[in-house]
C-alpha cells in the first residue's frame, strides 16, 4: 500500500511502504517517464511540474521539470532529512540544520534562504519558503 502522497500541477506521486515510488498524470517535462525505479525512498513532495523524492540515505533525487529550471542545481550530497517543493523550487532540510535550494529563482524564491543552522522543518508556497528554527521562531 500507500504510505505518502503528494500532487503537483497535473501531476501525482505515491510513495508506497516498500520505499518505491509511483507517478501517475500528466507527462508534459518528464514527471512520469523521469521517475526513479529504485526502492528506499522515505519521503516525497511535488512541485508544478516537478517532484522531490528523500531516500533512506540522505541523498535528494529530482525528476520532471525538464524544461522549467526546476532540476538545475539540485544537490547531489546526502545528509538531507526532509524536503520540501515550490511551484518550481525545492528546499532541503540538512541534518546539521541548515537548508539548501535549489530550482526556479525568477521571484527570489531561492535568493533570500538563510544561510544559519538551527532550522528543524520547513515548508514551500508557491513562490516563497519558511523554515521553522530550533527556538519555535519563523524564517
Amino acid at each position: 500500500g500507500f504510505v505518502a502522497i503528494a500532487c503537483g500541477s497535473d501531476h501525482s506521486v505515491g510513495l508506497r511502504n516498500d520505499g518505491t515510488v509511483v507517478t501517475w498524470g500528466s507527462d508534459i517535462e518528464g514527471e512520469r517517464d523521469d521517475s526513479p525505479t529504485s526502492a528506499g525512498f522515505v519521503a516525497i513532495a511535488c512541485g508544478e511540474y516537478h517532484s522531490v523524492g528523500l531516500r533512506n540515505d540522505g541523498i535528494v533525487l529530482t525528476w520532471g521539470g525538464r524544461h522549467r529550471f526546476q532540476r538545475c542545481d539540485a544537490p547531489a550530497s546526502a545528509g538531507f532529512v526532509a524536503i520540501a517543493c515550490g511551484w518550481g523550487h525545492s528546499v532541503g532540510l540538512r541534518d546539521d540544520g541548515t537548508v539548501v535550494t535549489w530550482g526556479a529563482d525568477d521571484d527570489w524564491q531561492r535568493r533570500d534562504a538563510p544561510t544559519s543552522a538551527g532550522l528543524v522543518a520547513i515548508a514551500c508556497g508557491s513562490f516563497h519558503s519558511v523554515a521553522l528554527r530550533n527556538d519555535g521562531t519563523v524564517v
